[in-house]
Protein backbone atom coordinates (compact mmCIF):
# COMPACT_ATOMS: atom_id res chain seq x y z
CA UNK A 1 0.00 0.00 0.00
CA UNK A 2 1.45 3.67 -0.41
CA UNK A 3 -0.25 6.28 1.09
CA UNK A 4 -0.54 10.24 0.50
CA UNK A 5 -0.64 12.05 3.56
CA UNK A 6 -1.56 15.36 2.32
CA UNK A 7 -2.02 18.85 3.73
CA UNK A 8 0.01 17.88 6.93
CA UNK A 9 1.96 20.51 9.17
CA UNK A 10 5.88 19.11 9.14
CA UNK A 11 8.60 19.29 12.39
CA UNK A 12 11.73 18.50 10.91
CA UNK A 13 14.82 19.36 10.91
CA UNK A 14 14.30 22.63 13.31
CA UNK A 15 11.31 24.22 10.22
CA UNK A 16 7.59 23.98 10.29
CA UNK A 17 5.85 23.87 7.49
CA UNK A 18 2.83 22.75 5.53
CA UNK A 19 3.41 19.61 3.11
CA UNK A 20 1.94 16.61 2.06
CA UNK A 21 4.13 13.38 1.60
CA UNK A 22 4.41 10.80 -0.45
CA UNK A 23 5.14 6.97 0.91
CA UNK A 24 5.66 4.28 -1.67
CA UNK A 25 8.06 0.84 -1.22
CA UNK A 26 8.62 1.63 2.39
CA UNK A 27 10.24 5.29 2.35
CA UNK A 28 9.64 8.66 1.58
CA UNK A 29 9.24 9.01 -1.95
CA UNK A 30 8.46 12.87 -2.47
CA UNK A 31 7.75 15.90 0.31
CA UNK A 32 5.96 18.53 -1.27
CA UNK A 33 5.66 21.70 0.41
CA UNK A 34 2.24 23.90 0.07
CA UNK A 35 4.07 26.77 -2.08
CA UNK A 36 5.66 24.11 -4.59
CA UNK A 37 3.96 23.82 -7.96
CA UNK A 38 3.60 20.61 -9.30
CA UNK A 39 6.01 20.74 -12.01
CA UNK A 40 8.25 17.85 -13.40
CA UNK A 41 11.42 17.46 -11.73
CA UNK A 42 14.87 15.26 -11.92
CA UNK A 43 14.86 12.50 -9.67
CA UNK A 44 12.95 9.15 -8.75
CA UNK A 45 9.78 10.82 -8.39
CA UNK A 46 8.37 14.34 -8.82
CA UNK A 47 5.58 16.29 -7.86
CA UNK A 48 3.72 15.54 -10.77
CA UNK A 49 3.93 12.09 -10.38
CA UNK A 50 3.73 11.75 -6.72
CA UNK A 51 0.48 14.04 -6.81
CA UNK A 52 -0.56 11.30 -10.11
CA UNK A 53 0.26 8.39 -7.80
CA UNK A 54 -1.89 9.78 -4.99
CA UNK A 55 -4.89 9.55 -7.23
CA UNK A 56 -4.84 5.54 -7.80
CA UNK A 57 -6.80 2.68 -6.05
CA UNK A 58 -3.78 1.46 -4.23
CA UNK A 59 -3.11 4.66 -2.56
CA UNK A 60 -4.65 5.75 0.61
CA UNK A 61 -4.83 9.34 0.90
CA UNK A 62 -4.90 10.44 4.81
CA UNK A 63 -6.15 14.15 5.13
CA UNK A 64 -3.48 15.42 7.92
CA UNK A 65 -4.91 19.02 8.13
CA UNK A 66 -4.30 20.65 11.41
CA UNK A 67 -2.14 17.82 12.24
CA UNK A 68 1.63 17.43 12.79
CA UNK A 69 3.53 15.14 10.79
CA UNK A 70 7.06 14.16 12.82
CA UNK A 71 9.78 11.33 12.32
CA UNK A 72 9.02 8.36 14.46
CA UNK A 73 10.05 8.40 17.58
CA UNK A 74 13.78 6.64 18.54
CA UNK A 75 13.59 5.31 21.88
CA UNK A 76 16.83 4.04 22.85
CA UNK A 77 16.38 2.75 25.82
CA UNK A 78 13.43 0.25 26.67
CA UNK A 79 13.20 -2.84 28.79
CA UNK A 80 10.69 -4.95 27.37
CA UNK A 81 11.62 -7.65 29.58
CA UNK A 82 11.53 -10.67 27.20
CA UNK A 83 13.01 -13.44 27.53
CA UNK A 84 12.16 -14.63 31.39
CA UNK A 85 10.01 -11.92 32.97
CA UNK A 86 6.89 -12.26 30.31
CA UNK A 87 4.72 -11.83 33.05
CA UNK A 88 5.48 -8.08 33.64
CA UNK A 89 5.68 -7.62 29.81
CA UNK A 90 6.98 -8.73 26.03
CA UNK A 91 7.95 -7.48 22.92
CA UNK A 92 4.63 -7.95 21.45
CA UNK A 93 2.86 -6.05 24.06
CA UNK A 94 5.48 -3.52 24.27
CA UNK A 95 5.86 -2.73 20.78
CA UNK A 96 2.04 -2.11 20.38
CA UNK A 97 1.95 0.85 23.06
CA UNK A 98 5.73 1.81 21.19
CA UNK A 99 3.60 2.68 18.17
CA UNK A 100 0.60 3.90 19.94
CA UNK A 101 2.73 6.67 21.28
CA UNK A 102 4.38 7.37 18.17
CA UNK A 103 7.57 5.29 18.66
CA UNK A 104 8.94 3.49 15.63
CA UNK A 105 11.97 2.18 16.64
CA UNK A 106 13.37 0.60 20.33
CA UNK A 107 16.66 -0.28 21.63
CA UNK A 108 15.96 -2.79 24.28
CA UNK A 109 18.12 -3.50 27.41
CA UNK A 110 19.71 -6.65 28.45
CA UNK A 111 18.79 -7.39 32.24
CA UNK A 112 16.29 -10.58 30.88
CA UNK A 113 16.33 -13.76 32.13
CA UNK A 114 18.74 -14.94 31.03
CA UNK A 115 20.93 -11.91 30.33
CA UNK A 116 21.76 -10.93 27.33
CA UNK A 117 25.83 -11.48 27.59
CA UNK A 118 26.45 -13.39 24.85
CA UNK A 119 26.01 -13.42 20.72
CA UNK A 120 24.10 -16.57 20.86
CA UNK A 121 21.42 -15.08 23.43
CA UNK A 122 21.58 -11.50 21.18
CA UNK A 123 20.76 -13.35 18.28
CA UNK A 124 17.61 -15.09 20.09
CA UNK A 125 16.18 -11.82 21.09
CA UNK A 126 16.59 -10.30 17.47
CA UNK A 127 14.76 -13.91 15.85
CA UNK A 128 12.18 -12.79 18.42
CA UNK A 129 11.57 -9.39 17.65
CA UNK A 130 11.43 -10.58 14.06
CA UNK A 131 8.24 -12.59 14.95
CA UNK A 132 6.59 -10.17 17.22
CA UNK A 133 7.57 -6.53 17.11
CA UNK A 134 5.19 -3.75 15.69
CA UNK A 135 8.26 -1.17 15.66
CA UNK A 136 11.94 -1.45 14.07
CA UNK A 137 14.23 -2.84 16.89
CA UNK A 138 17.65 -3.27 18.18
CA UNK A 139 18.94 -4.89 21.48
CA UNK A 140 22.06 -3.73 23.73
CA UNK A 141 24.46 -6.20 24.43
CA UNK A 142 25.10 -6.60 28.53
CA UNK A 143 28.77 -6.18 29.87
CA UNK A 144 29.32 -8.21 32.95
CA UNK A 145 32.80 -8.81 34.47
CA UNK A 146 33.72 -11.34 32.73
CA UNK A 147 32.33 -11.36 28.98
CA UNK A 148 34.74 -9.11 27.24
CA UNK A 149 35.56 -11.77 24.78
CA UNK A 150 31.95 -11.38 23.64
CA UNK A 151 32.04 -7.89 23.68
CA UNK A 152 34.84 -7.62 20.99
CA UNK A 153 33.13 -10.08 18.88
CA UNK A 154 29.76 -7.47 18.34
CA UNK A 155 29.27 -6.45 15.48
CA UNK A 156 28.47 -2.55 15.08
CA UNK A 157 26.95 -2.61 11.84
CA UNK A 158 24.28 -4.71 13.53
CA UNK A 159 24.13 -3.58 17.15
CA UNK A 160 23.10 -0.26 18.65
CA UNK A 161 25.46 -0.38 21.59
CA UNK A 162 26.87 -2.45 24.96
CA UNK A 163 24.85 -1.69 28.14
CA UNK A 164 27.16 -0.92 30.89
CA UNK A 165 25.39 -1.26 34.76
CA UNK A 166 28.23 1.01 36.64
CA UNK A 167 25.23 0.68 39.60
CA UNK A 168 23.02 -2.23 40.02
CA UNK A 169 19.33 -2.56 39.21
CA UNK A 170 16.78 -5.11 38.23
CA UNK A 171 18.62 -7.83 37.16
CA UNK A 172 21.98 -6.67 38.92
CA UNK A 173 24.30 -6.69 36.49
CA UNK A 174 27.31 -4.69 37.99
CA UNK A 175 30.00 -4.16 36.92
CA UNK A 176 32.63 -3.33 39.50
CA UNK A 177 35.96 -4.34 38.77
CA UNK A 178 38.47 -1.91 37.67
CA UNK A 179 40.80 -3.67 35.36
CA UNK A 180 37.67 -5.29 33.47
CA UNK A 181 35.92 -1.20 33.34
CA UNK A 182 39.41 0.00 31.67
CA UNK A 183 39.81 -2.78 29.12
CA UNK A 184 35.76 -2.81 28.58
CA UNK A 185 36.24 1.32 27.68
CA UNK A 186 39.15 0.42 25.46
CA UNK A 187 38.26 -2.57 23.68
CA UNK A 188 34.27 -2.02 23.21
CA UNK A 189 33.54 -2.17 19.01
CA UNK A 190 30.49 0.16 19.50
CA UNK A 191 28.85 2.97 22.07
CA UNK A 192 29.04 2.42 25.55
CA UNK A 193 25.88 3.00 27.27
CA UNK A 194 25.73 3.12 30.92
CA UNK A 195 23.63 3.42 34.58
CA UNK A 196 25.79 5.34 36.45
CA UNK A 197 25.56 4.97 40.43
CA UNK A 198 28.04 3.96 42.86
CA UNK A 199 27.03 1.02 44.24
CA UNK A 200 29.59 1.26 47.54
CA UNK A 201 27.89 4.39 48.50
CA UNK A 202 24.52 3.05 47.60
CA UNK A 203 24.85 0.10 49.60
CA UNK A 204 26.08 2.19 52.59
CA UNK A 205 22.80 4.41 52.69
CA UNK A 206 20.33 1.16 52.46
CA UNK A 207 21.94 -0.46 55.42
CA UNK A 208 21.49 3.17 57.14
CA UNK A 209 18.26 3.72 56.62
CA UNK A 210 17.44 -0.27 56.87
CA UNK A 211 18.76 -0.48 60.57
CA UNK A 212 16.44 3.06 61.01
CA UNK A 213 13.57 1.31 59.61
CA UNK A 214 13.74 -1.46 62.10
CA UNK A 215 14.19 0.95 65.05
CA UNK A 216 11.50 2.84 64.27
CA UNK A 217 13.62 5.95 62.96
CA UNK A 218 11.83 5.92 59.67
CA UNK A 219 9.18 4.76 57.64
CA UNK A 220 9.75 2.22 54.57
CA UNK A 221 8.48 5.08 52.24
CA UNK A 222 9.15 5.51 48.76
CA UNK A 223 10.54 8.78 49.97
CA UNK A 224 13.76 7.09 51.62
CA UNK A 225 14.45 5.80 47.73
CA UNK A 226 16.03 9.65 46.87
CA UNK A 227 17.68 9.77 50.61
CA UNK A 228 19.46 6.34 49.11
CA UNK A 229 20.51 6.32 45.52
CA UNK A 230 21.80 9.92 46.16
CA UNK A 231 22.56 12.93 44.05
CA UNK A 232 26.24 11.60 44.92
CA UNK A 233 26.21 8.40 43.78
CA UNK A 234 24.66 9.70 40.49
CA UNK A 235 27.72 12.11 40.34
CA UNK A 236 30.54 9.81 41.75
CA UNK A 237 29.79 7.10 38.69
CA UNK A 238 29.03 9.35 36.00
CA UNK A 239 32.16 11.09 37.00
CA UNK A 240 33.99 8.10 36.77
CA UNK A 241 32.58 6.72 33.58
CA UNK A 242 33.73 9.97 31.63
CA UNK A 243 37.37 9.97 32.81
CA UNK A 244 37.20 6.41 31.49
CA UNK A 245 35.98 7.56 28.32
CA UNK A 246 38.55 10.55 28.09
CA UNK A 247 41.58 8.12 28.98
CA UNK A 248 40.43 5.66 26.24
CA UNK A 249 38.62 8.21 23.53
CA UNK A 250 35.49 5.45 23.90
CA UNK A 251 32.37 6.32 22.91
CA UNK A 252 30.04 6.85 26.25
CA UNK A 253 26.78 7.57 26.26
CA UNK A 254 25.33 8.00 29.82
CA UNK A 255 21.68 7.41 30.42
CA UNK A 256 19.26 8.68 32.38
CA UNK A 257 20.91 11.90 33.86
CA UNK A 258 18.54 12.79 36.93
CA UNK A 259 21.15 15.48 38.69
CA UNK A 260 22.13 19.23 38.69
CA UNK A 261 25.80 18.43 39.62
CA UNK A 262 26.28 15.42 36.60
CA UNK A 263 25.75 18.35 34.25
CA UNK A 264 28.89 19.60 34.77
CA UNK A 265 30.58 16.68 32.66
CA UNK A 266 28.82 17.29 29.09
CA UNK A 267 29.78 20.04 27.01
CA UNK A 268 27.62 21.95 24.09
CA UNK A 269 30.14 23.17 22.24
CA UNK A 270 30.53 21.05 19.57
CA UNK A 271 28.04 19.29 17.39
CA UNK A 272 26.66 15.80 17.80
CA UNK A 273 27.82 13.85 15.66
CA UNK A 274 31.50 14.85 16.64
CA UNK A 275 30.98 13.94 20.65
CA UNK A 276 32.35 11.42 22.09
CA UNK A 277 30.28 11.99 25.64
CA UNK A 278 26.88 12.56 25.78
CA UNK A 279 23.87 12.39 28.05
CA UNK A 280 20.32 11.15 27.99
CA UNK A 281 17.48 12.17 30.46
CA UNK A 282 13.59 10.71 30.59
CA UNK A 283 10.27 12.95 30.83
CA UNK A 284 9.87 11.53 34.33
CA UNK A 285 13.23 13.82 35.61
CA UNK A 286 11.47 16.79 34.28
CA UNK A 287 7.57 15.61 35.43
CA UNK A 288 8.39 14.62 38.93
CA UNK A 289 10.73 15.29 41.88
CA UNK A 290 10.89 14.47 45.76
CA UNK A 291 7.73 16.47 46.79
CA UNK A 292 5.82 13.98 44.21
CA UNK A 293 6.93 10.79 46.54
CA UNK A 294 3.94 11.86 49.42
CA UNK A 295 0.99 11.62 46.21
CA UNK A 296 2.60 9.10 43.88
CA UNK A 297 4.11 6.80 46.71
CA UNK A 298 6.22 3.70 44.81
CA UNK A 299 4.32 4.21 41.50
CA UNK A 300 7.29 6.76 40.96
CA UNK A 301 10.19 4.75 42.01
CA UNK A 302 12.91 4.09 39.50
CA UNK A 303 16.32 4.18 39.06
CA UNK A 304 18.39 6.43 39.38
CA UNK A 305 16.18 8.08 41.89
CA UNK A 306 13.80 11.13 41.02
CA UNK A 307 15.22 13.95 43.53
CA UNK A 308 14.94 17.28 44.57
CA UNK A 309 12.97 19.93 42.63
CA UNK A 310 16.31 21.80 41.81
CA UNK A 311 17.18 18.72 39.33
CA UNK A 312 14.00 18.85 37.39
CA UNK A 313 14.74 22.81 36.92
CA UNK A 314 18.72 22.04 36.30
CA UNK A 315 17.76 19.77 33.50
CA UNK A 316 15.23 21.67 31.73
CA UNK A 317 17.53 24.27 31.44
CA UNK A 318 20.33 21.67 29.88
CA UNK A 319 17.46 20.79 27.36
CA UNK A 320 17.14 24.03 26.12
CA UNK A 321 20.95 24.84 26.04
CA UNK A 322 22.10 21.66 24.74
CA UNK A 323 23.63 20.03 27.19
CA UNK A 324 21.30 16.84 27.14
CA UNK A 325 21.43 15.22 23.73
CA UNK A 326 18.39 12.89 23.73
CA UNK A 327 15.30 12.01 25.34
CA UNK A 328 14.19 8.40 26.17
CA UNK A 329 11.48 6.65 28.24
CA UNK A 330 13.54 4.39 30.38
CA UNK A 331 10.34 2.23 29.93
CA UNK A 332 10.73 -0.55 32.70
CA UNK A 333 7.24 -2.29 33.34
CA UNK A 334 6.31 -4.30 36.74
CA UNK A 335 3.19 -5.52 37.63
CA UNK A 336 1.44 -3.52 40.20
CA UNK A 337 1.98 -5.48 43.12
CA UNK A 338 5.81 -5.48 42.85
CA UNK A 339 5.18 -1.81 43.22
CA UNK A 340 2.57 -1.35 45.80
CA UNK A 341 4.41 -3.62 48.69
CA UNK A 342 4.18 -1.22 51.03
CA UNK A 343 7.87 -1.73 51.67
CA UNK A 344 10.30 0.12 50.19
CA UNK A 345 13.12 -2.67 50.60
CA UNK A 346 11.08 -4.95 48.26
CA UNK A 347 8.99 -2.68 45.85
CA UNK A 348 10.64 -2.63 42.13
CA UNK A 349 12.16 0.11 40.62
CA UNK A 350 10.42 1.37 37.24
CA UNK A 351 7.28 1.68 35.13
CA UNK A 352 5.79 1.53 32.15
CA UNK A 353 6.31 4.73 30.19
CA UNK A 354 6.75 4.47 26.63
CA UNK A 355 3.39 5.22 25.17
CA UNK A 356 3.08 8.69 26.61
CA UNK A 357 6.84 9.82 26.29
CA UNK A 358 6.01 12.00 23.34
CA UNK A 359 2.77 13.55 24.63
CA UNK A 360 4.06 14.28 28.08
CA UNK A 361 6.94 15.98 26.59
CA UNK A 362 4.56 17.83 24.18
CA UNK A 363 3.23 19.50 27.35
CA UNK A 364 5.90 21.39 27.55
CA UNK A 365 5.22 22.51 23.86
CA UNK A 366 2.07 23.69 24.80
CA UNK A 367 3.89 25.81 28.38
CA UNK A 368 5.98 27.17 26.08
CA UNK A 369 9.38 25.52 27.52
CA UNK A 370 10.04 23.63 24.90
CA UNK A 371 9.48 24.44 20.83
CA UNK A 372 8.17 20.90 18.84
CA UNK A 373 11.55 21.63 16.89
CA UNK A 374 13.15 21.17 19.99
CA UNK A 375 11.10 17.83 21.42
CA UNK A 376 11.49 16.11 17.73
CA UNK A 377 15.45 17.31 18.09
CA UNK A 378 16.05 15.31 21.04
CA UNK A 379 13.52 11.95 20.38
CA UNK A 380 14.02 11.93 16.78
CA UNK A 381 17.02 13.25 15.55
CA UNK A 382 19.34 13.20 17.64
CA UNK A 383 19.33 9.19 18.56
CA UNK A 384 19.66 8.52 14.74
CA UNK A 385 22.39 11.05 14.57
CA UNK A 386 24.19 9.27 18.41
CA UNK A 387 23.78 5.67 16.71
CA UNK A 388 24.38 6.49 13.28
CA UNK A 389 21.16 5.13 12.50
CA UNK A 390 20.62 3.85 8.69
CA UNK A 391 18.02 6.30 7.34
CA UNK A 392 15.76 6.77 9.61
CA UNK A 393 14.93 9.78 12.46
CA UNK A 394 14.36 12.13 9.54
CA UNK A 395 11.90 13.51 7.19
CA UNK A 396 13.90 13.42 4.02
CA UNK A 397 12.88 11.38 0.53
CA UNK A 398 14.47 8.27 0.16
CA UNK A 399 14.23 7.66 4.21
CA UNK A 400 12.41 4.62 5.57
CA UNK A 401 8.75 6.10 6.24
CA UNK A 402 8.93 5.98 9.94
CA UNK A 403 5.72 8.69 11.05
CA UNK A 404 3.77 9.91 13.13
CA UNK A 405 1.11 12.37 13.05
CA UNK A 406 0.13 13.92 16.03
CA UNK A 407 -2.98 16.02 17.21
CA UNK A 408 -1.22 18.64 19.48
CA UNK A 409 -5.35 19.34 20.65
CA UNK A 410 -6.69 16.19 21.35
CA UNK A 411 -7.08 16.66 25.10
CA UNK A 412 -7.58 13.21 27.26
CA UNK A 413 -6.87 11.59 30.37
CA UNK A 414 -5.06 8.66 30.52
CA UNK A 415 -6.52 5.75 31.62
CA UNK A 416 -6.52 1.86 31.97
CA UNK A 417 -9.00 1.71 29.31
CA UNK A 418 -6.57 3.40 26.74
CA UNK A 419 -3.08 1.83 28.32
CA UNK A 420 -1.58 -0.73 25.91
CA UNK A 421 1.40 -2.12 27.72
CA UNK A 422 0.89 -5.97 29.61
CA UNK A 423 1.26 -4.40 33.22
CA UNK A 424 -2.28 -1.90 32.06
CA UNK A 425 -0.66 0.84 34.22
CA UNK A 426 1.83 4.06 33.90
CA UNK A 427 1.97 6.47 36.90
CA UNK A 428 0.42 9.09 34.36
CA UNK A 429 -2.70 7.62 34.90
CA UNK A 430 -5.47 10.43 34.93
CA UNK A 431 -2.96 13.08 34.30
CA UNK A 432 -4.77 15.04 31.56
CA UNK A 433 -2.80 15.50 28.47
CA UNK A 434 -3.02 18.19 25.32
CA UNK A 435 -1.56 16.07 22.06
CA UNK A 436 -2.06 12.03 20.72
CA UNK A 437 -0.78 10.71 18.34
CA UNK A 438 -3.35 9.12 15.79
CA UNK A 439 -1.43 7.40 13.16
CA UNK A 440 2.06 5.39 13.16
CA UNK A 441 4.14 4.37 10.17
CA UNK A 442 6.68 1.82 10.82
CA UNK A 443 8.80 1.23 7.32
CA UNK A 444 5.49 2.91 5.32
CA UNK A 445 3.19 0.24 6.69
CA UNK A 446 0.19 2.20 8.72
CA UNK A 447 0.42 -0.14 12.06
CA UNK A 448 -1.69 2.33 14.30
CA UNK A 449 -4.77 4.83 12.89
CA UNK A 450 -6.98 6.31 15.79
CA UNK A 451 -6.68 3.38 18.54
CA UNK A 452 -7.12 0.55 16.01
CA UNK A 453 -3.43 -1.34 15.47
CA UNK A 454 -3.03 -2.97 11.63
CA UNK A 455 -0.81 -6.27 12.43
CA UNK A 456 -0.09 -7.21 8.84
CA UNK A 457 3.51 -6.25 8.94
CA UNK A 458 6.55 -6.23 11.46
CA UNK A 459 8.97 -3.78 12.12
CA UNK A 460 12.64 -4.35 11.31
CA UNK A 461 16.11 -4.61 12.63
CA UNK A 462 17.84 -1.28 12.84
CA UNK A 463 21.02 -1.44 11.06
CA UNK A 464 24.26 1.48 11.44
CA UNK A 465 26.56 3.27 9.43
CA UNK A 466 29.58 2.97 11.24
Amino acid sequence: MNYYIKNATLVNEGQTFVASVFVSDGKIAKIIRESEVPEPVEGPIDSETAFRQAQRPSTQVIDAQGKYLIPGIIDEHVHFREPGLTYKADIYTESHAAVAGGVTSFMDMPNTIPQTTTQELLQEKFDLAAEKSLANYSFYLGATNDNLAEIVKTDPKRVCGIKLFMGSSTGNMLVDKDDVLERLFKESPCLIAAHCEDEELIQHNAELYDEMVRRDIVESKANLHPKIRTEMACYLSSSKAVDLALKTDAKLHILHISTARELELFRNDIPLINKKITAETCPHYLRFCDDDYRKMKFSIKCNPAIKAEKNKVALMEAIQNGLIDTIASDHAPHRRNEKYTGNYFTSKSGFASIQHSLEVMLEWVHQNELTFPQVVQLMCHNPAILYQIDRRGFLREGYYADLALVDLNAEHQITTANEFTKCHWTPYKRMRMHSQVTHTFVNGNLVFENGIFHEEDRGMRLCFNR
